[in-house]
């Protein structure tokens, strides 16, 4: 039978890391997430709680009694309780605080009956899971108790039943989870995004003219090979001379291998007169196969289509669980897609090759870094590289941010004067460092308040450089503080939501932001902040018409 008592110590731990759970993070959190995180949080609180309280009563450590326990247990839920309500009446103000700021709509206190009803039942699951593993745990002690000493048969009990539970969470279970993630993401994978049709440019990988078929592009290649501004769009903008952009790409089901794949990348990029543009773009793409249009329709117009840009699918799985799953995949395609195609760019003349360049967006940025930690570019080196929204996986990011000159922030550091490797945000950094930058430019594209790029498992037990006042980016809310594991746990949520906030915040990034890195990076002849300012007006405004044309599609 389940227990219906509860730890007074342990209620009053979990009452304070609720109070805690409401406290702002990086992102707004919808009262879902916020009764998730609560739920959670109470029920970490009440663990520790208990489990420090039991360990104490074991090692026989004197305790109150009496009058002066019922005191120590009323002060201290009377102080948690009033934390805990200055919490709740303070929650709707530090939400609405951060909405703002990024644009959203207010939250409303009406909100808080899903925060409860979340909350509750999430609290629930877990004591009621953790009460029957304690069950299970007892049974086995008192099974094995017939033939072993007491001791000895708790003992043996736990690490059999622990090493069991460790087998099934991070084998079977964790093998199902993958098997079956890949199952569903395959089965999309083989649908359309609205509007998606065949290109019939011979510019475009799935056209007419192409050695790979549109329906072995995945869902993601379709897309990208299917929109785009063309050279008529280009031209209107303008006012004439633009190429048609080359946009090559390789699905997953296109070729059996990684090299096979690689070599039809290169097979494309002969056929379609890559080349022989002025720039050519070797991506990494998400996990999904994705190319965000933010990152390469800018580059097309900047460069009024004299452009080539191509990309190898090694996933059907979001850039989330590819992150768990997929990193080795990414590594080796990002290496052997680059390495092929540099090999061919190499042996041209250097007065009569593209300029190159790679590009990649979250999990893309983690293969970028891949390919310029290779030697392949030692005797070759290529002109520069755009990683924006680089994951906490990202070990040259983690390095060179740890290495920054001094004075320099966390969010925009500076690093060696700025001789290679720059950042920026939405907030202009590239001017950040010395005059001297290049030949081979590089750039960190990065918001402060994506949680893609600063969740650390350090968060648990150590407060991070990003949140002390001096270090502190304009999008981190000034209310948010560390908590050791509740601040972690609140990060950790913020990484599905990531994708889910208005662009220029989160990991969302927009036109002008990726504008400007990649005006920084290919430095286009004579080009100027009202050139900037212009394009990415007109941009935004053909991305936010592209959209509405999309949902009437869907509708």
């Amino acid at each position: 039978m389940l227990e219906l008592s509860f730890s007074a110590v342990g209620l009053v731990v979990g009452l304070y890391l609720f109070a805690i759970s409401l406290t702002p993070s990086l992102l707004p959190r919808a009262g879902y997430a916020q009764g998730l995180n609560s739920g959670v949080a109470f029920m970490i609180g009440y663990g520790l709680g208990a489990a420090a309280y039991a360990v104490l009563r074991f090692l026989r450590v004197p305790q109150a009694h009496g009058r002066v326990r019922a005191a120590l247990l009323a002060i201290s839920l009377l102080l948690i309780a009033i934390q805990a309500s200055l919490a709740i009446w303070r929650y709707v103000g530090w939400q609405n605080q951060t909405r703002l700021a990024f644009g959203m709509e207010p939250l409303s206190p009406l909100v808080w009956p899903q925060i409860v009803v979340v909350a509750l039942s999430v609290a629930t699951i877990v004591i009621v899971v953790a009460r029957l593993l304690r069950l299970l745990f007892r049974k086995a002690g008192n099974l094995l108790d017939r033939w072993l000493p007491r001791p000895l048969a708790v003992a043996l009990a736990a690490v059999l039943l622990t090493s069991l539970l460790w087998w099934v969470a991070s084998g079977a279970f964790v093998n199902a989870f993958f098997t079956t993630s890949n199952w569903i993401f395959s089965g999309r994978d083989l649908q359309d995004n609205p509007g998606v049709t065949q290109p019939l440019e011979p510019e475009r990988s799935g056209s007419p003219a192409s050695f790979i078929d549109f329906d072995e592009l995945g869902r993601q290649g379709r897309s990208f090979v299917a929109s785009g501004p063309t050279a008529a769009e280009i031209d209107e903008y303008s006012g004439g001379g633009a190429l048609e952009p080359i946009r090559t790409y390789v699905g997953l089901r296109a070729a059996d291998t990684i090299a096979e794949r690689a070599e039809l990348a290169l097979a494309e990029l002969q056929r379609t007169g890559a080349f022989e543009r002025e720039v050519l773009v070797v991506s990494t793409v998400t996990g999904t196969g994705y190319l965000d249009p933010a990152g390469v329709d800018t580059l097309e117009y900047l460069w009024n289509g004299d452009t080539a840009i191509t990309g190898v699918q090694y996933s059907y799985l979001p850039s989330w669980i590819s992150l768990l799953a997929d990193q080795d995949v990414v590594h080796e395609t990002a290496r052997v897609v680059f390495r092929t195609v540099h090999d061919h760019w190499s042996t041209l003349p250097e007065d009569d090759r593209p300029r190159l360049y790679l590009y990649g967006l979250s999990l893309g940025a983690t293969g970028v870094e891949a390919v310029l930690s290779s030697a392949e570019i030692l005797n070759e080196p290529i002109d520069g590289a755009l990683m924006v929204g680089p994951p906490f996986v990202n070990e040259m990011h983690s390095e060179i941010t740890a290495a920054r000159d001094e004075g320099t922030p966390v969010w925009q550091p500076v690093f060696n004067d700025g001789r290679t490797v720059r950042f920026t945000a939405e907030q202009y950094g590239l001017d950040k460092g010395g005059q001297t930058w290049g030949p081979t430019r590089v750039v960190y594209l990065q918001h402060g308040s994506d949680p893609v790029t600063w969740f650390d498992s350090r968060l648990a037990v150590e407060s991070p450089e990003w949140l002390e006042p001096d270090e502190r980016a304009p999008d981190v809310t000034g209310a948010m503080a560390w908590y050791p594991l509740v601040t972690m746990w609140q990060v950790l949520l913020d990484l599905p939501a990531a994708g889910s906030v208005p662009e220029g915040y989160g990991h969302l990034y927009t036109h002008r932001a990726n504008l400007d890195a990649w005006a920084g990076i290919t430095q286009p002849e004579g080009w100027s902040e009202a050139d900037a300012q212009s394009l990415a007006t007109h941009l935004e405004r053909r991305a936010e018409r592209l959209d509405n044309e999309r949902s009437e599609l869907s509708d």
